[in-house]
């Protein structure tokens, strides 16, 4: 089972990535950034982060592997556990995980697990195929200053005959300037007062047949019309309470319906309360409006029933 490559696989559709017993990586969207030094851009990205705290299992990376390896839930969820601890001891022995397309991670002297992401993938689907791109800078000082030093090497003469013809040719071009203006002007005001006498006549008919459609409709009869009576009953839905207490989360909605069932057998009230954010499916062992009752039930279950439930309180 590599739950390595699984973990890379999910981080190019979710920002959350939970390792159960471990901990979860997160993704953060990074916009795109350009190094001044280097002239060097950067497509946007997603930067990695690692939270040891989030180890509670969303069933979102043992659902992907259990589909992928076609195996049961509960065996790949065991698997997955006794490879975190594995993790773990791997850390506490002064040892680094290292992780190509993730980063590394060790242990620091307070016992608080550090990582380091690698920037050797770019996992936001949306900056497919585009890589760092290093612009040239243009130097137009130094050519503005080369073209200075040439005019200085190079001087201009005008002869007597030259200056003349210099002096009488702008006028030429003035004059042709000004006719081909008043031209312009001339056929744009003819073709703008015929399109406008074109559009006055086309709103006048189409006004005037507006006008004899509406004399000509007949909007009632003089039989008002009777609509036969219509009875609506009209039933009131079971609404689930504040507090929820919270079976699992599947990435499949048959899993998830099977996981009712098998609660309901139990003796438990159990429900299907929809998809996640994650784009997970929800399930819940029963629901209240008390949180007493709520953190009541929770201990019952996680001591009798499963460890991994947890609560989820909705405002």
């Amino acid at each position: 089972m590599d739950i390595q490559r699984s973990i890379e696989e999910l981080l190019y559709r979710y920002n959350c990535v939970v390792v159960p017993g471990f901990g979860a990586f997160l993704a953060q969207h990074k916009s795109a950034v350009l190094h001044e030094a280097t002239h060097t851009l950067y497509p946007p990205s997603k930067t990695l982060s690692f939270n040891e705290q989030l180890s509670s299992n969303d069933g979102l990376l043992v659902s992907y592997v259990a589909s992928e390896e076609n195996k049961p839930f509960d065996e790949v969820l065991k698997d997955v556990v006794v490879r975190a601890k594995q993790w773990k001891q791997q850390l506490q022995d002064g040892n680094r995980l290292v992780w190509d397309n993730i980063g590394e991670l060790w242990l620091t002297k307070e016992g608080k697990i550090q990582f380091q992401p690698s920037n050797q993938v770019n996992y936001l689907t949306s900056s497919f195929g585009l890589a760092a791109f290093r612009a040239t800078p243009v130097q137009r000082e130094v050519l503005k200053e080369e073209v200075l030093e040439l005019e200085e090497k190079i001087p201009f003469t005008f002869t007597p005959e030259e200056r003349r013809q210099w002096s009488v040719r702008p006028y030429l071009k003035y004059a042709a300037v000004l006719l081909l203006a008043l031209s312009l002007g001339f056929t744009g005001y003819r073709i703008y007062n015929q399109n406008t006498t074109t559009s006055m006549i086309a709103r006048q008919e189409a006004q005037q047949k507006v006008s004899k459609t509406i004399q000509e409709a007949t909007f009632f009869n003089k039989i008002p019309l009777e609509l036969p009576s219509l009875t609506i009953e009209v039933t009131k839905e079971n609404t689930l309470g504040a507090h929820q207490i919270v079976a699992g989360a599947f990435r499949m909605q048959e899993n998830a319906d099977k996981k009712v069932q098998e609660l309901r057998q139990k003796g438990y009230n159990a429900a299907y309360v929809g998809v996640n954010t994650y784009g997970l499916h929800m399930v819940i062992y029963d629901s209240f409006d008390q949180v007493k009752e709520a953190l009541a039930f929770l201990r019952n279950v996680k001591q009798e029933e499963s460890p991994e439930a947890w609560m989820l309180s909705v405002k």
